[in-house]
């Protein structure tokens, strides 16, 4: 079985990408195989980009504010495209009222400010690939 793809993806205008590198060296030490698409991605390029790299999710980094955009066009494109089986999580600046609002637009799963990095790694490892296997 190969190993769980991830794209880690900087969407928008937001330029600050540390904890986006942070969490992909902590994906990648944990076995995963990451794909970290840069600064100032389009929803078209990061969805582009999962697709070609037949990832298996999307880990997406906002804090720019735009969340209740951003998150809901990738998801619209994966499933206009007939990829929602690619999971799509992330985190950032996320008010508590708005995790909700997007997890019920199909983000799987919202990180905010203070999370621990072996959370994510563990809830990767449980949410990504088990019941997407290609």
């Amino acid at each position: 079985m190969s190993p769980i793809r991830i794209v880690i993806a900087k969407p928008g205008l937001d330029g600050h990408d540390r904890g986006a590198k942070v969490i992909a060296r902590a994906l990648r030490d944990a076995g995963f195989e990451v794909i970290y698409t840069g600064l100032h991605q389009t929803p078209e390029q990061i969805v582009q980009t999962a697709i070609q790299e037949d990832a298996d999710a999307i880990g997406m980094s906002i804090l720019s504010g735009a969340h209740l955009t951003l998150f809901p066009a990738v998801i619209e494109l994966l499933a206009a495209k007939g990829a929602s089986d690619i999971v799509v999580f992330g985190g950032g600046v996320i008010p508590t009222d708005d995790v909700t609002q997007l997890q019920d637009s199909g983000v799987a799963h919202v990180f905010t400010p203070g999370t621990p990095i072996g959370d994510v790694v563990e809830w990767v490892s449980a949410n990504v690939g088990v019941a997407s296997v290609r």
